[in-house]
């Protein structure tokens, strides 16, 4: 009997070239890059499921097509994990992703026009919270905060100020590119005074918050939003929460809202996700994230780069290059030549291009999921110095790139798996 990637390399070889060059790069490269993970095989064998052939409109045992009794029972999984994991009153795990998770609670309590306040992109907020050329932005009255110049840790000072200024009808927490902890009781506090309800974005940090590794922002908030993948390790995809009396509000715009059919390949590959995360170990699993993350800060600090907040609180850092006389755009090249995957980021108070900037967001959930601990982690880090001492050097990042596929050698992502 045939597997379904000799299906593939007999179908497609060109496509097949495409998906065995991928986990080469990924088997000998290390990606640093904050919202990327791996994820386990049994979720990689939900998500390329048979699954993928049902459409199932509508939600569990109220769906607009037949043959749904299977799949429902997939939905229902992934639901009743999602609220152990989280503690929370209502999940709707059908978004495809976290943008639209946001979108539908954007559209379910709010009108074309309505004021929000969130964080703005280049201080570490996300295109969602109302960037000019995302749909927030054009649809929605976004007013933004930021983080303070002096520690760029965000302003709760500013926050309050535009929150009693401008009312804003929904306030929204939560980042792309922050590495410290989020107060939602605070922000709770700001939103109570005015009569805002209260959104998290918690994409990045959902891995610390469902092990209570971060403070639990449930209590505090209407709604929390994230993506699946990240730190919580699933398939890439979105997932709403929310309080009970918003729950109907929130499906009705997801669908038939914003969205038609649900992938339901993806929702059983989250429903393994959330089965893995409750499990102990992985909460073990989140603490060494934290650990790797200060690690790697506290060795980059000790090689005299400068990190945005000067540290970390989660899986991530933002490096400002400047005081290095480098951009991110020519920072993440020369690490990608040497097998190190960054992404350019913007630091809070940038005077670069938003396709130049002057910084690098680095992560640590991938390399902590193939096995890295504090040694590999400064090992890193002594190789982003040396690069970045020589940042043209092509031969000394054909060196390091030998160095790196070394080391992962002995971190195999899919060991034996064919």
């Amino acid at each position: 009997m045939k597997t379904a990637k000799q299906f593939l390399a007999e179908t497609d070889p060109e496509i097949y070239d495409v998906f065995t060059s991928e986990r080469k790069r990924q088997e000998e490269g290390i990606e640093l890059i904050a919202s990327e993970n791996v994820v386990h095989p049994a979720v990689l064998a939900a998500a390329g499921s048979v699954l993928t052939n049902k459409y199932a409109e509508g939600y569990p045992h109220a769906r607009y097509y037949g043959g749904c009794e299977v799949v429902d029972v997939a939905e229902d999984l992934a639901r009743d994990r999602a609220k152990r994991l989280f503690g929370c009153d209502h999940v709707n795990v059908q978004p495809h992703s976290g943008s639209q998770a946001n979108m539908a609670v954007y559209l379910a309590m709010l009108r074309p026009g309505d004021t929000i306040l969130a964080m703005d992109l280049s201080h570490g907020g996300h295109l969602t919270h109302g960037s000019a050329v995302n749909f927030s932005g054009k649809i929605f009255n976004f007013v933004h905060y930021g983080v303070k110049r002096e520690d760029g840790r965000i302003d709760m000072d500013d926050v309050e100020k535009k929150a009693m200024e401008h009312k804003p009808r929904m306030i929204v927490c939560g980042a792309s590119a922050y590495p410290r902890e989020i107060d939602a009781e605070a922000f709770q506090r700001i939103a109570g005074k005015t009569g805002a309800l209260l959104m998290f974005d918690i994409a990045h940090i959902a891995g610390l918050v469902a092990t209570k590794l971060h403070k639990d922002p449930v209590p505090w908030c209407d709604f929390i939003t994230t993506t699946t993948h990240k730190t919580l390790r699933g398939p890439r995809g979105g997932m709403v929460m929310c309080k009970a009396e918003h729950a109907k509000a929130v499906d009705k715009i997801v669908f038939p809202g914003i969205q038609g059919g649900p992938l339901m390949h993806i929702i059983a590959a989250k429903a393994v996700a959330f089965k893995l995360a409750l499990e102990p170990s992985f909460k073990d699993y989140q603490k060494q994230i934290l650990a790797n993350a200060k690690a790697l800060a506290d060795a980059l600090t000790g090689y005299g780069f400068d990190l945005v907040s000067k540290g970390t609180d989660n899986h991530m850092m933002l490096v400002d290059l400047r005081n290095k006389g480098l951009t991110g755009k020519a920072m993440e090249h020369a690490l990608n030549e040497a097998g190190l995957t960054v992404n350019k980021n913007a630091v809070p108070f940038d005077t670069e291009k938003p396709m130049i900037t002057s910084g690098i967001r680095i992560g640590s959930p991938a390399v902590t999921t193939r096995g890295f601990k504090e040694p590999e982690m400064k090992r890193i880090a002594a190789w982003i110095d040396r690069i970045s001492k020589d940042i043209e050097n092509e031969a000394l990042c054909a060196a390091i790139k030998g160095e790196v596929k070394e080391l992962c050698s002995r971190f195999p992502i899919y060991d034996g798996l064919a």
